[in-house]
């Protein structure tokens, strides 16, 4: 979240790197086996899948409630926006975390739960197309007619609140 005080920064990173620490979490249960003991345990295997689920929704949605603070202070120290590089910390960028929050996990989770071993390559399936995403999320406020989805005044970010539900309903129905 403190990655949104850094001025002229592509701001999506800062979700790019929970995915990465959602990676690591997953490569960790791979060699520590949890899986393989999952298994012997008198539970129903969709439910080891539901408690993954949960568990990156949580880790996800944290990281969005933490970044909130971070943003609002970040539009305090630099009223007038002019983040160069791609959009402000504002209501856009929220949705469009929760837009790629649902592409990483419907690739990632996908793939893993496949084998329930190749985590490497289901976390390179999925970061490559949630990459391209967040490189047009962050162009596309540099188009002419777009500017608005780079607004930080409370009038702006009210005409953005259709992006965040839209984010929202994409995430909870993914």
């Amino acid at each position: 979240g403190a990655m949104l005080l850094i001025p002229n920064y592509p701001y999506t990173v800062a979700f790019f790197y929970v995915t990465l620490g959602i990676f690591f979490t997953f490569m960790n249960i791979r060699e520590q086996r949890d899986m393989y003991y999952a298994a012997v345990l008198p539970i129903r295997k969709r439910d080891t899948v539901k408690a993954s689920v949960l568990f990156i929704a949580m880790i996800e949605l944290a990281s969005l409630v933490i970044a909130v603070p971070f943003a609002v202070l970040s539009v305090h120290i630099n009223p007038n926006g002019g983040n160069i590089v791609g959009m402000d910390p504002n209501v856009t960028l929220f949705g469009a975390a929760l837009l790629l929050y649902a592409l990483f996990n419907a690739i990632f989770l996908c793939e893993f739960y496949r084998t329930a071993y190749k985590v490497g390559m289901s976390y390179l399936k999925a970061v490559i197309p949630m990459a391209i995403g967040m490189m047009v999320c962050e162009a596309l406020v540099h188009f002419p007619g777009m500017a608005w989805l780079d607004a930080v005044d409370a009038a702006g970010q009210m005409k953005q609140l259709p992006i965040l539900l839209l984010g929202l309903t994409v995430y909870v129905v993914g």
